[in-house]
């Protein structure tokens, strides 16, 4: 269950006016002096078309209150079991909303504003990487928990056997769930892993940071530098100059 307590911590009270509906978050906040945008999903949501045109929405109204003046960072909440598993919402076309989800985080980079993701609760498969990964730093707080594929899954999808997957998990974090392993492959730039730090200065820091990155993908550098990704920016760099 989401804690709404949350934003209180990491704005301090009195500094937000995030609303709370159903499984969508949404609205204003300030560190000291600088105004943010929240938004995002929670409570584990299942993410559907709904949801995901709402955090569209929200996006591109973020995006044209800030023309003409300085564009906000957006926080995005990342709290999600994943993308809703239904014939119905696959016919309804899910992807593309997915896809309008993402080609909406792309915008509000390339209107100028930061954007930063803080995984609540749990991230996996599509409902996360639809906005949350695209990020330009990826928060994962105290116990959060990160997947794209339950082991289970991806061998009945790759019909590799469980027991050779388990094995292959423990050598690389490629195939292994969990906010470590997304933080050695660069994916989850910081883990907080206290409940007792001063979170509004910690989260003005990675603000700080998602602007010095903003527009790069670092991701496959700093995996290889984790040691959790070997190949992936060597392989990058050498098509990249091909």
């Amino acid at each position: 269950m989401s804690d709404p307590t949350l934003f209180d911590a990491l704005f301090g009270a009195g500094r937000h006016e995030v609303a709370i509906d159903g499984h969508f978050v949404a609205g204003p906040a300030r560190l000291g002096d600088t105004p943010v945008a929240v938004i995002g999903s929670w409570d584990a949501a299942a993410v559907d078309g709904d949801l995901a045109l709402a955090i569209a929405g929200e996006i591109l109204r973020v995006v044209e209150a800030d023309t003409g003046a300085a564009p906000r960072p957006i926080v995005f909440i990342a709290d999600t079991q994943g993308q809703a598993l239904s014939r119905r919402e696959e016919l309804l076309g899910l992807n593309g909303c997915f896809a309008h989800v993402a080609r909406c985080v792309d915008l509000a980079r390339r209107s100028g504003h930061a954007t930063l993701t803080l995984i609540h609760g749990e991230a996996v498969s599509g409902g996360f990487l639809a906005f949350g990964m695209l990020a330009d730093r990826v928060v994962a707080l105290p116990d959060a928990q990160v997947r794209v594929m339950d082991l289970r899954a991806m061998s009945r999808v790759t019909k590799i056997e469980l027991e050779r997957l388990q094995t292959l998990a423990k050598a690389s974090p490629v195939f292994a769930p969990g906010a470590d392993n997304y933080w050695r492959m660069g994916a989850v730039s910081t883990l907080w892993e206290s409940t007792g730090g001063d979170w509004p200065a910690m989260l003005t820091a990675e603000l700080a940071a998602a602007r010095q990155v903003a527009g790069q993908d670092v991701r496959a550098r700093t995996g290889a530098e984790r040691g959790g990704r070997g190949l992936a920016d060597i392989v990058a760099r050498e098509v990249a100059g091909a």
